[in-house]
C-alpha cells in the first residue's frame, strides 16, 4: 500500500491516510471473500474473462525461453524467410480524368490523351498535366507499396500499376475516383532481406513464436484434465444448454 501511494503522490502516507488505506483494504477483502462464498464470481462474464486473462498472462510469465544463438536464429530464418518478405515499391505519377467534369466521356478523353502523350518523347510526355483535370490528392507518389496505393486508389488500380512497365504513359485505368493515365518512374521488386539486415526483427519473431508454443502446450496440458461434452447439434442448442466441462483430475 505504501508503494502504491508513493507511486501516485511521491511521498509516504500520513497517519490519517494510512488509516483510510487500511480500512479500504479490509473492506475490499471482506466483500471479496463474502462474494466468493456466495458464488457471485461463478456466472459473471466480466469476472470469468478477467480470470481467464490472468491465467493467460501467468502462462506467458512462466514461459522460460532460452536466448537463441546466432546459428539457431539463422536456421529458423531460413525456414521462415517468407515472413520477412518486403513488398515491391513503386514510384509513379498520374493524370486524372474526372467523371464529375467529363461524364461518360472521361475514359475516352483519357484514351485520346494517351495517344497524344505517347506521340512525344518521354521528356515531353511527363508535362501533360494540361490535358487532364486537377486531382484532390497528389499527382506524384514516391516509393509506395501496392497496399499503400490501394488505400488511395483501390485494389484494382494498385494491381494494374504493379504490372505496368516504367518509362511510358499507360492506361487508362479506373480508380474509385475516376480514370487515370500513369507514368511509372521505377519499380523496386519484392525481396527477402538478408539475415544481417533484420537480425533484431528475426529474434523478436522467434521469441514470439516460442512463447506462443509454450502457452499452447500449457493450455493443452490444462485441457487434458477435462472431459468436454458438446451439445448434439450446435445450431439447435436450447437456450442455456451449452458446453459442459467435467474435471477429471485434481
Amino acid at each position: 500500500m505504501d508503494d502504491y501511494w508513493m507511486g501516485q503522490w511521491h511521498r509516504h502516507p500520513i497517519a490519517g491516510e494510512w488509516r483510510s488505506l487500511i480500512d479500504n483494504k479490509i473492506r475490499e477483502e471482506i466483500l471479496y471473500r463474502e462474494a466468493v462464498a456466495m458464488g457471485l464470481d461463478q456466472e459473471d462474464t466480466i469476472v470469468r474473462r478477467r480470470m481467464a486473462q490472468k491465467m493467460d498472462f501467468l502462462m506467458e510469465d512462466i514461459a522460460s525461453l532460452h536466448d537463441p544463438d546466432h546459428r539457431e536464429l539463422k536456421v529458423w530464418f531460413e525456414k521462415n524467410s517468407e515472413r520477412f518478405s518486403l513488398p515491391p515499391r513503386i514510384t509513379f505519377h498520374h493524370l486524372y480524368f474526372s467523371p464529375d467534369k467529363r461524364g461518360a466521356a472521361a475514359r475516352a478523353d483519357a484514351s485520346r490523351a494517351l495517344g497524344r502523350l505517347n506521340d512525344k518523347s518521354g521528356a515531353t510526355a511527363v508535362k501533360g498535366a494540361d490535358l487532364a483535370d486537377s486531382f484532390m490528392f497528389q499527382s506524384d507518389y514516391g516509393d509506395r507499396t501496392p497496399e499503400q496505393i490501394a488505400g488511395v486508389f483501390g485494389v484494382d488500380f494498385a494491381k494494374a500499376v504493379s504490372e505496368f512497365k516504367p518509362g511510358m504513359w499507360q492506361g487508362p485505368i479506373e480508380s474509385g475516383l475516376g480514370w487515370h493515365l500513369v507514368w511509372i518512374d521505377s519499380i523496386t521488386p519484392a525481396r527477402v532481406p538478408a539475415y544481417e539486415e533484420i537480425e533484431a526483427d528475426i529474434k523478436t519473431q522467434w521469441i514470439s513464436e516460442q512463447r506462443a508454443e509454450v502457452k499452447r502446450r500449457a493450455f493443452e496440458a490444462m485441457k487434458s484434465r477435462y472431459v468436454i461434452v458438446l451439445p448434439p447439434t450446435q445450431t439447435n442448442t436450447p437456450a442455456g444448454k451449452g458446453v459442459t466441462l467435467t474435471q477429471t483430475t485434481p
